[in-house]
Parts: structure tokens; sequence; C-alpha cells
């Protein structure tokens, strides 16, 4: 931060020093949507609060749509079932006629 008179630089760090460093988009999103929500004053506590749930949502978006795409991929690779020729053929065709058992000529009994 500058001075007004604007010869010096000045270092001015967190009031806390366990909150983690946030970007400056970081810090304007979530004054935004701390504003929407209707809050007039933003205090350091509820501004990385908020960063830190936008930075939770963000992660858990990145996951499921990693974890979507990667189904929607598994199930495009996965081919369809083919069917097996049938052993019996359909019984209104010519080789199944052929393929019909004809009745035993000499039975032999005992």
């Amino acid at each position: 931060m500058a001075d007004p008179g604007g010869s010096t630089y000045l270092q001015v760090p967190y009031r806390t020093l366990s909150h983690p460093p946030i970007s400056v988009w970081e810090q304007r999103a979530a004054v935004a949507r701390l504003r929407e929500s209707g809050r007039a004053q933003v205090d350091e506590d509820t501004l990385f609060r908020m960063a830190e749930q936008m930075r939770a949502i963000t992660a858990t978006a990145t996951k499921t749509t990693r974890k979507a795409r990667r189904d929607t991929e598994r199930r495009s690779t996965v081919p369809a079932p083919r069917r097996l020729p049938s052993a019996v053929p359909p019984p209104d065709s010519p080789a199944a006629a052929a393929a019909a058992a004809a009745p035993f000529a000499v039975v032999e009994e005992w």
C-alpha cells in the first residue's frame, strides 16, 4: 500500500496471520458475494470464511465435473452386448425344417 504522498510503500499484513493468503480476485469476489447477501460491513473473519466457502464450492465442482466426465467416458467405452448366434434356428426358417427330428423307423423294445 502506498502512502498518500506516493513516496514510500507500506506493507500491511493481515490482522490475523493464521488466515491463508488470497488473491485480489478472491477478495473482490468474496466481498461482492457478501454484499449480495445483504452485508453492508465486511470484517476480516467473514471475508475469509466466504473465501473458504468459495474455494470449497470450486473444489467440489471440480471433483464432480471430473467424476462425471470419467463416468461418461467409462460408459461410452463399454461395448454393446453382442447377440450370440442361437444354436437352435428359428422355427419358421428352412434350416429348422431340415433339422427337424425325423421319427425313428425301427424302435427296439426289450
